[in-house]
């Protein structure tokens, strides 16, 4: 009997002594207390962007938390993103394997969730020397002022009709058009296109969804009884079917043949195809690589920019005082044309820190897509084991008090004195990421951004509806927009 209690205990005492071991031995970041099994999770609320910038003032900016069975570093200071993103950069580059993005981008063929490794690099390669280098982004230049312009007309029309407009809608009405037309080489519309557009937001809820069963494996029947699994499965299906037939019709017109390198206004589904086709430089590029490479753009791009939009536009409505500075600048140097060039928006040094101050407090995505760790390594002093998952916090850094003065303030003024920018080598601002996982379509982004803003301040004034105040409260999600539609009225000023 003896002999048996001391086989039962052994493993008991062996488990033990090999924590007590693992605890002595390793620098672990610290952690606040976590439940058995569950771990940190019921920590994480519904604003998690919000409640990790919290836990962090207590555990500072290193902070590992525990997602089920899966060890997670938030990462919520501009030094602490810089030893992540940048003198680390490549031992981070690995992406953690998410259920949604699996079904969703198709197997996580897509650029910004497939895994580290040569897959990866060609597609990278792919997207920054062909579908959004500079050159690509010139080229679509004509669409983006003709679907601007083409919001400024409907805008006009509201004004003649003393009508309040929804600017939220406006502003994803442009992103998804400009997105048609530069992915799939026309702009969707009547029945076909509010379908779509159904799938599109769809879609992005679901690539924000939390599955349980990605932290908690037992407990992934949870997200098959809810129905998570279901609609993903359904909405990967319908998007499947629409970008086939897409790409049916480029190969009909004789499109999946085209010189990439050309600067010909070829969409990037005629880019796609001819690298699929020709197979340049052993290229992975198959058809269902095409496909997941055209929902990243819709996902990246889409979404992303009506979000900058909206709180750009939430943040002059708000602060009625920056508007009119930056209208003056507008106006000043555009004159009574209609038609704001390259050029004229080069000159508008107010209209990029107002752009700059917006994305500070209102990155679009609060916590950065999520990297993981390829292999043991420390970071400032702490111990990170492979397979650690990080959240870098790039809503907190923004609202650093560490970084910035009165950071909870909207102070466009902060970065005409500075060199601050959004381009990744500043980790105060990273809405863009940085390194190797780093958004390829910042120029794409600032581009439209510029364009829309500086036309709505210059052709309107903007004001409240009377008697109505401006609900800045948020959404949950990967991305992050208004809980309430923005609504403001117009007036025609040319």
């Amino acid at each position: 009997m003896i002999f048996t209690l001391f086989l039962l205990v052994l493993p008991l005492i062996f488990i033990i002594v090999r924590y007590f071991n693992a605890s002595t031995t390793k620098n672990s970041p610290p952690s606040p207390p976590r439940l058995p099994l569950l771990g940190n999770v019921h920590q994480l609320g519904l604003s998690p962007h919000r409640k990790l910038q919290t836990l962090a003032q207590t555990y500072g900016s290193l902070m590992l938390l525990h997602l089920g069975k899966v060890p997670v570093l938030v990462v919520s200071s501009a030094e602490a993103a810089r030893e992540v993103m940048k003198t680390h950069d490549m031992v981070f580059s690995d992406r953690p394997q998410r259920r949604m993005f699996d079904i969703l981008l198709y197997g996580s063929k897509d650029l910004a969730s497939s895994t580290y490794g040569e897959y990866w690099r060609q597609t990278r390669s792919l997207g920054v020397l062909h579908l959004l280098s500079t050159k690509r982004v010139q080229s679509f230049r004509g669409v983006m002022e003709e679907e601007t312009a083409r919001m400024m007309d409907n805008i006009r029309k509201c004004c003649c009709d003393s009508l309040n407009m929804n600017l939220s809608d406006m502003c994803g009405a442009l992103s998804n058009d400009v997105a048609c037309r530069v992915a799939l080489g026309r702009r969707y519309r009547g029945a076909e296109g509010r379908e779509f557009q159904k799938l599109l937001f769809e879609f992005g809820a679901l690539l924000g969804a939390v599955c349980v069963g990605d932290y908690l494996p037992w407990l992934d029947w949870v997200d098959n009884v809810r129905g998570l699994y279901g609609r993903a499965i359904r909405v990967a299906k319908h998007l499947d079917q629409f970008i086939s037939k897409v790409i049916e019709d480029h190969v009909k017109d004789g499109r999946d043949v085209v010189d990439v390198d050309s600067e010909d206004k070829n969409d990037f589904v005629d880019v796609l195809l001819s690298c699929e086709n020709s197979n340049r430089a052993g290229s992975p590029i198959d058809r269902t690589a095409t496909k997941a490479l055209i929902l990243d753009m819709f996902a990246g791009g889409t979404d992303t920019t009506q979000t900058a939009l909206e709180w750009t536009m939430s943040e002059l409505l708000k602060h009625q005082d920056v508007m009119y500075k930056l209208q003056d600048e507008v106006r000043s140097v555009v004159g009574e044309r209609t038609h704001i060039t390259d050029e004229a928006l080069g000159q508008m040094k107010y209209l990029k820190a107002v752009i700059k101050e917006s994305f500070r407090l209102h990155p679009p995505l609060p916590l950065l897509v999520p990297r993981k760790c390829m292999e043991d390594i420390k970071v400032k002093g702490y111990d990170i084991a492979a397979g650690t998952q990080v959240l870098v916090n790039a809503w907190a850094i923004g609202r650093d008090p560490s970084s910035w003065d009165q950071p909870l303030e909207f102070k466009p003024e902060r970065f005409l004195r500075s060199s601050i920018d959004f381009k990744g080598y500043h980790f105060e601002l990273i809405p863009f990421g940085f390194g190797r996982r780093g958004c390829p379509g910042i120029v794409f982004a600032i581009t439209i951004i510029e364009m829309v803003i500086a036309n709505l301040v210059h052709q309107f004034d903007w004001s409240l509806p009377a008697g109505q105040d401006l609900d800045m409260s948020e959404t949950n999600g990967l991305s992050v927009h208004r809980m309430s539609p923005l609504i403001a009225v117009a007036t025609a000023y040319i």
